[in-house]
């Protein structure tokens, strides 16, 4: 694969042999943001379990102490006695049957989470074919299916992400903006690999953390020590 100058100029800046503490591979990174847009900081973290099955399955959900630098618009299902509350929290859009009729006859997805009380969830579950590939489907894990609602849109609001395991067994999470600096990115970073470790199943065998690499948007992978997570 051919990869751009600038690519090139910050992969010579990364050694692939080393592995670096937080704070400076996290320092590299923002180094290594280079694009006209504040890039945001990814990091991308391979388990040693196997997806397939169900009891070595790695998902939660955990509020980053500074945040993800992202404007999450919120979509909440509640019934019309939670609607306020919600909207005093900050969602974008309350609803129930016309959010439903919304997304399914008009294709509207103008949101990047979708929160629903568990009263709600039968109406939901209609939209499972549309929320699902696109991993907006609420669930308990997540915080996402919730008896306060306001409470799950606040924490949404302030900088949740949920983690969970794809087909090749990575976790991959955005953990900030590269103008958050090193020190709260690495706050940020922290607090996702702590919420990770507390995950790991009781059938995870062997070596929990098998790497952990953090990278800008547009920038090279750097790998970074998970040694004193001690799994």
């Amino acid at each position: 694969m051919k990869h751009g100058k600038k690519y090139n100029e910050s992969a010579k800046l990364v050694d692939k042999s080393k592995l670096y503490e937080s704070v400076e591979a996290l320092e590299l990174a923002c180094k290594n943001a280079k694009a006209k847009f504040d890039e945001t900081i990814e990091v991308h973290i391979r388990l040693g379990v196997d997806s397939r099955h169900a009891d070595q399955q790695v998902r939660g959900a955990v509020v980053l102490p500074n945040g993800t630098g992202k404007n999450v618009r919120v979509c909440v299902f509640c019934k019309p006695e939670k609607e306020e509350a919600a909207k005093a929290a900050g969602a974008d859009y309350v609803g129930a049957e016309d959010l439903v009729d919304k997304i399914m006859k008009e294709n509207w997805m103008d949101f990047d989470v979708v929160i629903a009380s568990p009263d709600m969830m039968g109406l939901v579950g209609r939209l499972g074919k549309v929320l699902g590939p696109r991993g907006l489907m609420p669930n308990p894990k997540a915080g996402t299916v919730a008896p306060d609602v306001a409470k799950a849109v606040t924490e949404a609001k302030a900088g949740k992400i949920e983690y969970r395991l794809d087909k090749t067994n990575i976790i991959h999470c955005p953990i900030g903006k590269a103008s958050f600096g090193a020190a709260k990115l690495e706050e940020n970073l922290n607090t996702l690999l702590e919420a990770v470790a507390k995950a790991k199943p009781a059938a995870a065998k062997g070596t929990y953390f098998k790497s952990c690499v953090v990278t800008s948007t547009m920038g090279v992978g750097i790998p970074v020590s998970t040694a004193k997570y001690g799994v």
